[in-house]
C-alpha cells in the first residue's frame, strides 16, 4: 500500500516491529484491514528478538560454548559475530517481506510521535507524514536502563548489551549487574577467553532464584573463569583510549577495577519516552510503562500496548501471547485476557542453561504454602545419561510441589537441554498434571527429559 492518500483510509497503525505487533499487523491485514507498520530503524525490522536480543546473543553463546574455555582468541569472536550478522540479516529481510508483501500493509521507516488521539506524525528520512486510524497499537519494546552513575553513558569502552555484540573482543570485561542479561554475557565472554568480573549490587547474583540454584549457576560461572563480587555499589566509571575503570564501594571501602570494556547490565525499561503519549491521553506508570487493562487497552480509547512496553514480563513469547489476547479481543469472542496466563517459563542461557517456571521454594514458603521438595544434582541422576553423553553433567533439578494436592508449584532446571524440558514442565502445570502423573510419564532415552522420572520419584 502506498503512503499517498492514506488519510482516512487506515484501520490500524502499529508502532514498533516487535513480535506481538508484527504478528498482529499481519493477522489484521489478512482479515481485510488496512494497516500501517511504523518502525524507526531499518536495522530493527522484525524487532529486538531477531536483531539484537534473543537470536543474535544465542548465536554468540553457542559459538562461545564450542570453544570449551580455550584461550583468548579474538578471531573466534569475530567469526561468531559474522555468523550472527548473516543470520540476523536474513531474518530481518524475511520479516520485512512478511508485511511489505501484503497489499493492505503500508510499511514506513521513521520515528512516530502522537499528535493527538489516534493520530501520529511519522518523520522519515525524506518527509513528515500525519496518519490517523481508528486503532493504534504501541509495540516499541524496551531499552537498556541507564542508571544514575557518573560516566555510565554508552560510548567508547562502556557498552550496553547491544553495542558489546559488535565491539572489539575485550581481553578483560567488567559486567555491572548480576541479573539475567549480565550473567549470560559474563558466561559467554568468559568462554570466548575474556577475563570477566561481575559487580553485583545485591547480596548475591540472581537474587530471585533460590540460594541452592543460584549457587549452582555461580559454580558454572567460576568454572568458566568468572569472578563475582557481591554487594558492590558502583559509584563512577571513567575511561581513556586504552582502558576503562570502574569505581565501587565494598564493605564501606572504596575500590577500583580496570578492564578493556565495561558492560552496563542493570535491566531494561519500557521504550516510551519519545512517543508523545500525553498528546493521546495515554497514561504511564512509574517506570514509564504504558498502563493497560487485561485486554491490553490503554487509558485512551482505541489505543493498545503490546510486549515489553506495557510493563509485563520482558519475553518475546509473552509479546506473542499479547498478540493472541488482542487478536481474540478484536476479531474473536473476546474471551482471552492476560489473566489467563499461568506457568510462564524462562531460561537464562548460561552454560549449562538455567530454566525456571512457577514458584521458587522461597516464594512458596513466603506465601505460607505446605510444600514438598524434590531436588537432585544432575551428576547424581542415574536415569539421565544425556548430559554425560555431551560432556557436561553439571547442574541441578528442583521441584516445588504442593504437599496436599500434589500439584507442581514450580521447578528450576539447570542442565543441558533445560530450555526444552522446562516447556514440558510448564505444560504439565497448565494442564493441572500432578507431580506423580508427570513422574510416571514415558520419555525417550537417552534424553534430559527422563530425569523427571527419577527426580520426582523422590516424592513417592
Amino acid at each position: 500500500m502506498s503512503a499517498e492518500n492514506t488519510a482516512g483510509m487506515l484501520d490500524t497503525i502499529v508502532i514498533g516491529w516487535g513480535k506481538g505487533g508484527k504478528t498482529l499487523a499481519g493477522t489484521l491485514a489478512r482479515s481485510g484491514e488496512r494497516v500501517a507498520m511504523v518502525e524507526q530503524s531499518a536495522q530493527m525490522y522484525g524487532g529486538t528478538c531477531i536483531n539484537i536480543g534473543c537470536v543474535p546473543t544465542k548465536i554468540l553463546i553457542h559459538e562461545a560454548e564450542q570453544a570449551h574455555g580455550s584461550d583468548f582468541d579474538p578471531q573466534r569472536f569475530e567469526a561468531a559475530v559474522q555468523r550472527r550478522d548473516k543470520l540476523t540479516s536474513m531474518m530481518r529481510a524475511k520479516n520485512f517481506s512478511m508485511l511489505d508483501d501484503l497489499e493492505s500493509v503500508l510499511v514506513l521507516t521513521g520515528h512516530a510521535t502522537f499528535s493527538g488521539p489516534r493520530t501520529i506524525k511519522v518523520s522519515t528520512e525524506t518527509e513528515e507524514l500525519e496518519l490517523s486510524a481508528r486503532r493504534i497499537i504501541i509495540n516499541t519494546g524496551s531499552v537498556p536502563a541507564q542508571p544514575k552513575i557518573e560516566g555510565v553513558e554508552i560510548r567508547g569502552r562502556v557498552h550496553d548489551s547491544t553495542t558489546l555484540q559488535h565491539a572489539e573482543m575485550p581481553k578483560s570485561l567488567i559486567v555491572v549487574g548480576g541479573g539475567y542479561v549480565g550473567i549470560e554475557f559474563a558466561s559467554m565472554f568468559a568462554q570466548f577467553g575474556a577475563k570477566v568480573t561481575v559487580l553485583d549490587r545485591g547480596e548475591r547474583a540472581l537474587s530471585k532464584e533460590d540460594q541452592d540454584i543460584a549457587s549452582e549457576v555461580q559454580s558454572s560461572l567460576v568454572d568458566a573463569g568468572v569472578s563475582i563480587i557481591s554487594s558492590a555499589q558502583v559509584t563512577k566509571i571513567s575511561q581513556d583510549q586504552s582502558s576503562a575503570t570502574v569505581s565501587f564501594e565494598l564493605d564501606g571501602q572504596a575500590q577500583q577495577l580496570e578492564a578493556d570494556a565495561v558492560l552496563i547490565a542493570l535491566g531494561r525499561t519500557p521504550n516510551t519516552s519519545h512517543l508523545g503519549l500525553e498528546a493521546a491521553g495515554v497514561k504511564v506508570g512509574e517506570r514509564g510503562e504504558i498502563v493497560v487493562d487485561k485486554f491490553l487497552a490503554t487509558s485512551a480509547e482505541g489505543i493498545y500496548a503490546l510486549g515489553d512496553v506495557n510493563g509485563g514480563p520482558q519475553f518475546t513469547y509473552v509479546s506473542l501471547d499479547d498478540h493472541r489476547v488482542l487478536a481474540n479481543h478484536l476479531l474473536g469472542d473476546g474471551s482471552r485476557s492476560t489473566e489467563d496466563r499461568v506457568a510462564v517459563p524462562y531460561t537464562i542461557f548460561t552454560t549449562p542453561p538455567l530454566s525456571r517456571v512457577g514458584l521458587s521454594e522461597a516464594a512458596a514458603i513466603e506465601q505460607g504454602l505446605g510444600i514438598k521438595i524434590a531436588v537432585k544434582k544432575v551428576a547424581e541422576i542415574a536415569a539421565m545419561p544425556r548430559p554425560k553423553i555431551v560432556g557436561d553433567p553439571r547442574g541441578v533439578i528442583k521441584f516445588v510441589v504442593d504437599a496436599h494436592t500434589d500439584q507442581i508449584l514450580g521447578a528450576a532446571l539447570m542442565h543441558v537441554d533445560s530450555q526444552e524440558v522446562i516447556n514440558l514442565v510448564a505444560l504439565a502445570m497448565r494442564q493441572k498434571m500432578t507431580a506423580s502423573s508427570l513422574r510416571d510419564q514415558i520419555f525417550t532415552h537417552p534424553s534430559s527429559t527422563e530425569a523427571l522420572n527419577e527426580v520426582l520419584g523422590q516424592l513417592s
